[in-house]
């Protein structure tokens, strides 16, 4: 399964946080993931407990695969 992480920049102590999804849409493009970080960043809604906001500005989105090695498996 394919998941979709976004990276964020914090708005004043540049640290950087991620927003993880699963269950996405494998085909879009860079433009179009770019645009709706950017609507997530204009819309502020996350800030941590210092009021600082979090997802302030796009950094990066990547695609991860997540395999799973099995070494055993009882049936």
């Amino acid at each position: 399964m394919k998941s979709l992480d976004l990276a964020f920049r914090s708005a004043i102590g540049g640290a950087v946080h991620h927003l993880k999804l699963k269950y996405v849409n494998t085909e879009l493009d860079a433009e179009t993931v770019k645009t709706a970080m950017q609507e997530i960043a204009d819309a502020q809604l996350f800030v941590d407990k210092k009021g600082e906001e979090m997802y302030a500005k796009p950094v990066s989105a990547t695609y991860q695969t997540e395999q799973d090695d099995v070494l055993f498996e009882e049936k």
